[in-house]
């Protein structure tokens, strides 16, 4: 599952600024591949300190 997040991620860089949102995508195109992951997410965000 991790190699399919990441693949996912990496493709959606150039593409998404938003790290959620970045987060969210990749993780769903690894739901869709892999049997073992599902849909249902907890994201945890830190406030960064701009």
């Amino acid at each position: 599952m991790l190699q399919s997040a990441l693949s996912a991620a990496r493709a959606l860089a150039d593409y998404e600024q938003d790290a959620e949102v970045l987060a969210r995508k990749a993780m769903k195109v690894a739901a869709d591949i892999c049997v073992y992951t599902n849909e249902n997410l907890t994201i945890e965000a830190l406030d960064s300190a701009a």
